[in-house]
């Protein structure tokens, strides 16, 4: 076999169409072998003798797509000092762009035997044979005519879901394809997006990850995702075409359909940790290749992990190879793959340059100055589980934020605590407390009332208690205070009185997502009555307890229809996605009207007796469609109808009356949620002064026609 010095750049194997280059980094390495697999398993190891700036490369003529291969490392094996080399070890490139295989914890894998424990002599069994092995791949695709569809982010509609759980049983998918990227891009998933309004699917985790040893040994799956250990290379389980570098060209197609439709595509991406786990840990990939370099070790004993994440490590993102890591996985997802931006899991992980956050640490400077990252939809989880971890309304200009905030709140208001209006109306209206500090907007808020990680928005109102114990755990695990509220009976029941208040809390919560200020986030399923059984922790259950029942959903349509409408008021009126924050005084041109104005019941103005009121919770904002003050895309004055929203939380009717003739002279119903159907709500023509039920727990929403 030729083998050429190669080059230093790019890191990973890159193929030119000639052959391939390989480039590995490691600065504790004293050698290195690239190891290279036939189709019938057997390995052929080639020393690799050229290194530059501990960057350790070769150049394979001939070499091309499909390829396997890994590393072996010599270097030291010290964990005192932080150092885990072993060449016994096959090891995963942290750069490969595709994976085939999935880990079979053999003993093999771990850097000791499980007789003599972690603290015992070095296995010295080669994994080879155990181990996943990194692919080749064809950088060509046919993107047609692809363009991202750029969507702003005050038009944008986020829809949280799962490569698998989206589509595994929907029936107009041929099977073959379900659970896979081609399933995600079929026309009849892409049909039920678009009809909810959807402009971005926001992808659960769809790097190469790894099921967890644990999970394994009790016959469980890592559904959700988290648990990644390769940056680079779509997860190959998700593929319906094969594992030789097929996941790459059946990713790429999933994107341009989702654009084609003007869907953007948002990945959830893991920069935190690895699949790795702790110094009890298997040795997969940069525990091998430089230990020290990639994670953050305990500083005075560093054979030992720092663990911001609950999951046994952290990377070590100071270090400037970790950072590169990290910034040319962004960079080729974005050209490479099209994707349209990225929701980063535990975000404030990768601001910890010590121990604190720092909202100015290297990695969010890197972001910062990026041609290609910082053009892109940046969305942080706000928070880690180390001290001081949660950080939400602290990410600087250029981020948007789960808001956790707007969750907890939302939920409060709608299950009836005695909290304090002001709280509610400042979620409603985009966080100007969280955002507006830092020149941030009112779409730096990424709303959203339920999501991957906790209840189902049908099991919200159908149970007060999590019930994990098919987790397995001792119902342990997952969060225990959920701010839920079962209606009355905890589960399924047959009351149809508990069934139809669930159904309208349900409408009410999604109304309230929908008309708040800021970037509405739907969670997979809910609009289809999605249930885990109480479940809020679903993130080992790869099963139907997880996957949506599209069988089940079709009894939903009338919730599915209520989501599609909520989500179309929103869409056809500017005044529901303002791009800046309300002022609460007049604008010109809109008859010396304040552009938004918060009412009693009673169609008097909010004092702050009112707003310190622990004890109400039944309120009614105006917003003025002639009160926008931005200019469209155009540079043209925004005008809009007007609108009246009248929030009754309370468990009786509240009569609201419609304010002065100031504010409009007549109005009718633009959206109810004490209507079951649609179409069958009750289309009220109101008087400026006139009197109006607004029915127990439930959101009336009036427009203004003169």
């Amino acid at each position: 076999m030729q083998i050429w010095p190669g080059s230093a750049y790019p890191l990973g194997a890159t193929y030119d169409g000639g052959g391939t280059n390989f480039a590995l980094f490691s600065e504790v390495a004293e050698g290195v072998e690239l190891c290279l697999y036939d189709d019938a398993g057997v390995e052929e190891r080639v020393r690799v003798r050229e290194v530059d700036a501990f960057v350790w490369h070769c150049y394979l003529p001939n070499v091309g797509p499909g390829q396997r291969y890994g590393f072996r490392v010599h270097g030291p094996f010290d964990p005192s000092h932080g150092h885990r080399c072993n060449p016994a070890k096959l090891l995963l490139d942290p750069y490969a762009k595709a994976v085939e295989g999935e880990v079979d914890w053999d003993e093999s894998l771990f850097p000791y035997t499980f007789a003599a424990g972690p603290d015992g002599p070095v296995n010295e069994a080669d994994s080879g044979q155990h181990m996943v092995k990194a692919v080749v791949v064809s950088p060509f695709f046919d993107w047609a005519n692809d363009r991202p569809p750029h969507t702003p982010y005050a038009d944008t509609v986020v829809y949280e879901t799962h490569v698998k759980g989206f589509t595994e049983t929907h029936p107009l998918i041929p099977e073959e394809i379900r659970g896979t990227y081609a399933g995600l891009s079929h026309p009849a998933a892409i049909e039920h997006l678009t009809k909810l309004g959807v402009t971005a699917v926001e992808l659960m985790p769809v790097h190469q990850f790894v099921q967890d040893h644990y999970l394994v040994e009790r016959g469980l799956r890592n559904y959700w995702g988290y648990n990644t250990i390769g940056f680079l290379a779509p997860h190959n389980a998700y593929s319906s075409s094969g594992q030789r570098g097929q996941q790459v060209q059946e990713f790429k197609t999933m994107v341009r359909e989702l654009h084609a439709a003007g869907i953007e595509v948002i990945l959830d991406v893991v920069y935190n940790h690895t699949a790795e786990g702790n110094e009890k840990g298997p040795v997969l990939s940069m525990r091998g290749i430089d230990n020290a370099a990639y994670y953050r070790l305990v500083e005075d004993d560093p054979q030992y992990y720092m663990d911001y994440t609950g999951t046994g490590n952290s990377l070590r993102v100071r270090h400037p190879h970790v950072l590169q890591l990290i910034m040319d996985s962004l960079r080729y997802w974005v050209t490479e793959m099209h994707v349209d931006g990225f929701r980063f899991d535990l975000a404030s992980t990768l601001a910890r340059e010590f121990y604190d956050v720092d909202r100015l640490s290297a990695f969010f400077d890197l972001v910062q100055q990026d041609p290609v990252v910082s053009q892109v939809k940046l969305i942080a989880e706000p928070w880690d589980v180390g001290e001081g971890g949660y950080q939400v309304g602290n990410f600087p200009a250029l981020w948007t934020e789960w808001n956790g905030k707007y969750r907890d709140t939302v939920r409060d208001f709608w299950r009836g605590e005695e909290a304090g209006l002001g709280e509610f109306a400042s979620r409603l209206t985009g966080s100007s407390d969280l955002y507006e500090g830092n020149g941030r907007r009112p779409f730096a808020s990424i709303n959203f009332v339920t999501a991957h990680d906790g209840f189902t928005l049908h099991d919200l109102v159908s149970y007060h208690d999590k019930h994990n114990d098919a987790n397995g755990e001792g119902g342990n695990d997952g969060e225990s205070h959920n701010r839920s509220w079962n209606c009355g009976v905890e589960g399924p029941t047959d009351d149809l009185d508990i069934v139809a208040l669930r159904e309208q809390q349900k409408r009410n919560f999604i109304a309230t997502l929908f008309l708040s200020q800021g970037v509405p986030m739907l969670s997979h399923g809910d609009e289809l009555g999605r249930t885990q059984q109480g479940n809020n922790n679903g993130y080992c259950q790869d099963n139907a307890l997880t996957w949506i029942d599209w069988a089940a959903a079709e009894e939903e349509f009338p919730l599915v229809e209520f989501t599609a409408a909520a989500s179309r008021l929103r869409r056809e009126h500017p005044v529901f996605r303002r791009r800046r924050y309300f002022q609460g005084h007049p604008v010109r041109g809109s008859g010396g009207i304040d552009d938004i104005t918060w009412l009693r019941p009673s169609a008097e103005q909010m004092t702050d007796e009112d707003w310190e009121s622990g004890h109400a919770k039944s309120l009614a904002v105006f917003l003025n469609g002639d009160g926008i003050r931005e200019p469209d895309s155009r540079g043209e004055r925004v005008a809009d109808d007007s609108f009246l929203l009248c929030f009754n939380g309370h468990h009786e009717d509240i009569t609201f009356c419609v304010p002065g003739e100031e504010y409009g002279e007549r109005w009718e119903t633009a959206l109810d949620t004490a209507a079951p159907m649609v179409d069958e709500a009750e289309q009220r023509s109101l008087k400026a002064g006139e009197d109006i039920e607004v029915p127990a727990r439930s959101l009336l929403v009036l427009r203004r026609t003169v």
